[in-house]
């Protein structure tokens, strides 16, 4: 056998279409494209996402307003220097908060930032921690318990 005999079999392969050369080639005249238009000349027709000069959908949403995140959470963020003034070992909650008068208004779950210093240790229950603000609590010796955690673990036993 050599590299000449190795062709595939006989009626396996088609040959190409010839357009435009005919009508006794079957795609004569206009070949296959229709009358007249931009789809009918040669080369390429439009590029992906081209309607026609109008301004296309990809360059449209961003300049559209109002694209809200759907069930958005919203909480009540504080920063690690507001609990500087709290006593020490104090158990520190969105409620303990509120009655302190640190938090004036409820605005859903407690999330702790990280800006500013704290020098007592304090027992901190809140539903979110940034990395910086739980550093912070646990290197002053105090201790972070996030709610979301603290919720699973009861409805697991139950």
């Amino acid at each position: 056998m050599r590299i000449q005999d190795a062709v595939p079999q006989k009626g396996s392969r088609r040959r190409r279409r010839r357009i435009g050369r005919g009508i006794s080639a079957g795609q004569g005249a206009s070949g296959g494209f229709g009358m007249r238009g931009q789809k009918s000349r040669s080369g390429r027709g439009t590029r992906p996402g081209f309607e026609g000069g109008q301004m296309p959908l990809y360059r449209r949403v961003p300049k559209l307003k109002h694209f809200t995140v759907i069930n958005k959470q919203q909480y009540t963020t504080i920063n690690v220097r507001q609990l500087a003034s709290l006593p020490a070992n104090t158990e520190v909650t969105l409620e303990s908060l509120m009655q302190a008068g640190i938090v004036t208004t409820n605005d859903g779950p407690l999330k702790l930032l990280g800006d500013g210093e704290i020098g007592v240790p304090l027992q901190v229950k809140a539903a979110k921690f940034t990395t910086g603000a739980r550093s912070k609590i646990e290197a002053a010796g105090g201790s972070c318990l996030s709610l979301d955690s603290e919720e699973a673990s009861a409805t697991a036993e139950s």
